[in-house]
């Protein structure tokens, strides 16, 4: 009978503790955050605070003379006239009116997840006369290949855009159904910075969490990116830093006054400064042969 008792008060404590655990669990889900509305929400508060510090350029690493790094853009996306462009994460369209106004019969689609970005952007494209040839959506470029056609782009970019997404490999393989056979992804971005020295990482780390946190972002590393890209079937054409000669660079200066903004990052001193990411632009094919033999050797042989 006692047994009998303790085995009935056992069993309802189970059950009991099972329920704890499961409301606990449903709690957590609740407070989690969609991280594709955040950025949204980020956005539609803060772009008019980009916009007067960087202009509609909303990039950090970049030249004095913005036009001039957009033009070496151009040349390591491989830009030719009668492309279709897919402009992933767009902001107000500052990058993508530029191109339409380099080239004439190009063809860009526009998309952010901010509505306000996006009103800008029509704006700007209509102030610039290239409304037949840049066309904005809002859009989770997550979803790129739900809301696009298949197959239909020579190229997508991610320009500082990328670090946005908290699922990169979805991103990357949406980016892949879109792009036609010999289409070509191109991201710049920053990703984490790794060193021998465990604390100067462990601050390194810290300095990421703290951007992340505020900026709606979600620094990757570079092995990562490259392992989501190989896995899937991109053919990398290259992996590198940009290569822009120092005195046209932008002092980081820029970065300190917008940092001031949401008081992070401040830089006060160059002297014991830990920079906690690195700049990298990878340039990616899907190529048109499909079995991994033919494209070992298409790979091979393609200038």
């Amino acid at each position: 009978m006692i047994f009998s008792v303790f085995i009935f008060i056992l069993s309802l404590l189970i059950v009991l503790f099972s329920l704890v655990l499961m409301i606990g669990k449903n709690l957590r889900n609740k407070r989690q955050k969609d991280p594709v509305k955040e950025v949204k929400k980020f956005y539609n508060q803060t772009t008019d605070k980009f916009l007067a510090v960087y202009g509609e350029i909303i990039q950090a690493y970049r030249t004095k003379d913005v036009s001039s790094y957009l033009n070496y853009t151009a040349e390591n996306m491989r830009l030719r006239e009668g492309m279709k462009l897919l402009d992933a994460g767009c902001g107000v369209a500052g990058p993508a009116v530029f191109f339409a106004k380099r080239f004439q019969t190009i063809h860009i689609d526009a998309c952010s997840i901010s509505d306000v970005q996006i009103d800008k952007a029509k704006d700007k494209v209509n102030e610039n006369k290239v409304e037949l040839k840049v066309f904005p959506k809002v859009c989770d470029y997550h979803t790129i290949n739900e809301v696009y056609e298949i197959e239909n782009y020579d190229r997508v970019y991610f320009l500082e855009s990328y670090g946005h997404s908290a699922d990169k490999e979805k991103l990357l393989h949406a980016a892949w159904d879109v792009l036609k056979p010999g289409g070509m992804v191109y991201i710049k971005d920053l990703f984490k910075r790794e060193v021998a020295d465990e604390w100067e990482q462990h601050y390194i780390d810290k300095i990421c969490k703290d951007i992340d946190r505020a900026y709606e972002y979600h620094i990757g590393t570079l092995y990562e990116t490259l392992s989501i890209l190989r896995k899937k079937g991109y053919i990398l054409k290259f992996m590198k830093t940009p290569d822009i000669p120092l005195d046209e660079f932008e002092h980081l200066s820029i970065s300190n006054e917008f940092q001031e903004l949401f008081d992070i990052g401040k830089i006060d001193s160059w002297d014991d400064y830990v920079f906690p990411i690195d700049f990298f632009e990878i340039l990616a094919e899907k190529p048109i042969i499909p079995s991994d033999e033919e494209r070992h050797l298409y790979f091979l042989n393609k200038q």
